[in-house]
């Protein structure tokens, strides 16, 4: 199913998908408001990428085909799908701004075994 659903994306950005910005936003004045999202302060704009409402329906059967939302799921829930590595991503740990822990599926508190460093540079341990 995922390769069938990738395929259909290609075929349609081969043939559907806009090529001419300036061109789909003079025939669609609501382009930004319908292909964009807005959460607090983070804005996610697609309108300045070739998309369309089918773009958008394929990406969407492309994501459930891929089964991310049961991954996205996991990673929150601290399961180990490191798989090279065998442990929890803690891609979460790393962005944790409140004083709640992250437990990873080991069961041990992953703000111990990995901080962000304020230039991106990640430190594993408690150095």
């Amino acid at each position: 199913m995922t390769a069938n659903a990738f395929a259909a994306l290609q075929r349609h950005r081969d043939t559907d998908a806009p090529r001419d910005m300036r061109k789909a936003f003079a025939v669609d004045a609501s382009r930004f408001e319908r292909f964009s999202a807005r959460l607090d302060d983070m804005l996610l704009d697609w309108s300045k990428c070739r998309v369309t409402d089918e773009t958008m329906r394929l990406l969407v059967a492309l994501a459930k085909s891929c089964k991310v939302e049961a991954k996205r799921d996991a990673m929150f829930a601290g399961a180990a799908i490191n798989s090279t590595e065998g442990r929890a991503v803690l891609h979460t740990a790393l962005r944790n701004r409140s004083n709640r822990p992250i437990l990873a599926s080991q069961g041990c508190h992953a703000r111990g075994q990995c901080r962000a460093h304020p230039h991106g540079a990640i430190h594993r341990g408690n150095s």
